[in-house]
């Protein structure tokens, strides 16, 4: 005979079932922007109240899959109102988040290794680049959160690095690989960051262990200057997929990279390794010019931009993605957040 709790239902029998699970992608949708298939891939919710940061944790290995996939995702229509719940998000996919030293730009700490994105007046571009790749470690993943779309321009541009390796000339990748490259830092000449804000520090004998620390030499200069030099990599090798990706900072910081005024007036005062910054080859030779224009082309036809929404946030992979910033009008607030540092074996 059978029981009354027997049955659940008519002609079912009474088993405790097993709470259902929520497949990725019942829980989110992926797609591409206008005009730009797979890069960046837009990740959206399909449930209004999805916890963005609960959802990350529980996911995590689908998101990485993806982001090694495309090299940047946008998570657009999230609940991310600020910039704690953007710390939140990113905590979920990283506890090694990271602080901002040997800085290249001004920046201000707004939560807990979160900050500012590029502090340079609004009628400025910064160009397509890798994050610290001057330096001898960077981060290997960045996020970007939109907290105040601009009313004009301020679109972050990006690159998929993969086609823009595949597009260097050889002419040029042999070269540079040969000689690799020198970047010369002047600071403290008043026109760029002084050395206490560049590391963070008010400590001379800090600065000096740090640099040596980095294969990097410092020479300090009357009226409380100092020189950098140091030599870096060309190209680095991916630390998952064992990829070798164009990777360097000289044509963002050689001198050409300065609009004709301002790099004028800069070369009626300084010598070429006076300036602020400047980039030249590893044996300290001058790069040529044409050369380098000819890579800011092969990045420039690769761009992708995109307008910000208020609450996006941008997920990159800082090998396999460049990012910049579009001049633009109004208010605009940008944040940004770095994790999981990688270390570089030495100049290649």
């Amino acid at each position: 005979m059978t029981r009354k709790s027997d049955i659940a239902g008519p002609g079912i029998p009474s088993r405790r079932r097993a709470p259902m699970k929520l497949s990725t992608t019942s829980l989110v949708k992926v797609g591409s922007l206008p005009g730009a298939e797979g890069f960046p891939l837009v990740v959206e919710p399909t449930l209004e109240d999805l916890d963005p940061a609960d959802w990350a944790a529980n996911h995590r290995e689908w998101i990485d899959a993806k982001l090694q996939e495309s090299g940047a995702l946008l998570f657009r229509g999230f609940r991310v109102p600020d910039a704690f719940a953007f710390r939140a998000f990113v905590g979920a996919l990283s506890s090694e988040l990271l602080d901002y030293v040997e800085r290249a730009a001004p920046r201000t700490q707004v939560a807990p290794n979160v900050y500012t994105s590029t502090e340079f007046a609004a009628d400025q571009s910064i160009p397509l680049h890798h994050e610290m790749s001057y330096s001898h470690n960077w981060p290997s993943r960045l996020w970007f959160f939109c907290d105040v779309p601009s009313p004009v321009g301020g679109a972050t541009p990006l690159a998929p690095e993969r086609l823009v390796t595949s597009r260097i000339p050889e002419d040029i990748r042999r070269r540079f690989l040969e000689k690799k490259v020198m970047y010369v830092r002047n600071y403290g000449e008043g026109v760029d960051l002084s050395w206490q804000e560049a590391f963070q520090t008010q400590d001379r004998a800090e600065v000096e262990r740090y640099c040596q620390s980095c294969g990097m030499t410092c020479e300090w200069r009357d009226g409380d200057r100092l020189r950098t030099r140091a030599v870096r990599q060309v190209m680095a090798t991916h630390p998952r997929t064992g990829e070798a990706l164009w990777f360097n900072h000289a044509p963002i910081f050689h001198e050409t990279n300065l609009s004709p005024s301002v790099r004028e007036a800069l070369r009626a005062q300084f010598r070429p390794d006076e300036m602020p910054r400047n980039a030249f080859y590893g044996d300290g030779s001058p790069l040529e010019p044409e050369l380098l224009e000819r890579i800011r082309g092969v990045y420039a036809d690769a761009t992708v931009r995109f307008p910000w929404q208020k609450g996006d946030v941008l997920m990159v992979d800082n090998f396999l993605a460049v990012h910049g910033r579009d001049p633009f009008e109004g208010e605009r607030s940008i944040l940004v957040a770095m994790a999981e540092l990688y270390v570089s074996p030495g100049p290649a």
